[in-house]
């Protein structure tokens, strides 16, 4: 407000000078980063931020991914996880080498060698369709005879407290859309294996800790491409033991 003897210029000259005051008074009153925003690279740069610290499974990851092997984190080990771990969908994305990165390096590995997978003495060749599930490596197949019909891919077995049953078990019942009232969950092509033990799909992060409270969760399509081939009746061989997160 202008003092009273303040006389004001003519309205046409009035309003540059307001203006002026105005500018004057934003800029004081914003914080002096706000005007000078991120680019687009800075931002891009603060996402892809590298872990530099070595991870629990740093050996596994290096030679599974084809770098040396000597255990210990370093810029060239990093982007290669943080890539893998973007493909894959592990989170955070961030290039340490952590226990999921490790499960969905071996799942991978696992898929391009089912020469492996028939080899391993828990889950044998039998007649007719036989699910593997490696509860150690959180992997899973499927059998019939001796060939491998759907690749190993990841699975997300039960937490602690609500372990996966292991054993020889067979499926006993299927229900393509169910939900889980106790745990307000969709269970999208369920197969039920041991009580309410079931494979079923799930929009969740397949690699996101710390389990599911007994059920086998695969990712929406493995389950729905499992569904295709099972059957009332068809076998399961579930093994091993869930590693911590």
């Amino acid at each position: 407000m202008p003092p009273k003897n303040f006389l004001p210029p003519a309205r046409k000259a009035q309003a540059p000078a307001l203006a002026l005051l105005l500018l004057l008074g934003l800029a004081e009153a914003v914080p002096s980063q706000a005007l000078a925003p991120h680019s687009a690279g800075e931002d891009q740069a603060e996402e892809r931020a590298c872990s530099m610290r070595t991870g629990p499974q740093q050996r596994e990851v290096e030679r599974y991914l084809g770098l040396p092997v000597d255990g210990r984190q370093s810029q060239r080990d990093c982007a290669a996880i943080q890539r893998f771990q973007e493909q894959e969908g592990v989170l955070p994305a961030d290039g340490f080498a952590s226990p999921a990165t490790y499960r969905a390096l071996y799942a991978r590995w696992a898929a391009g060698h089912p020469e492996k997978l028939l080899a391993d003495k828990h889950c044998r060749p039998a007649r007719g369709r036989v699910v593997c599930l490696d509860l150690t490596h959180q992997v899973m197949w499927l059998l019939k005879g001796r060939k491998v019909v759907l690749r190993a891919m990841p699975a997300r077995s039960g937490a602690r407290g609500y372990e996966t049953r292991t054993g020889h078990f067979r499926i006993l019942r299927r229900v393509r859309y169910d939900y889980s009232v106790l745990y307000r969950q969709q269970m999208p092509f369920s197969q039920y294996f041991s009580r309410g033990q079931a494979f079923h799909g799930t929009h969740k992060n397949i690699y996101s800790p710390p389990g599911s409270h007994g059920c086998v969760n695969l990712r929406y399509e493995d389950a729905e491409n499992l569904w295709r081939w099972l059957r009332i009746g068809d076998r399961v061989r579930i093994w091993g033991r869930k590693p911590a997160a």
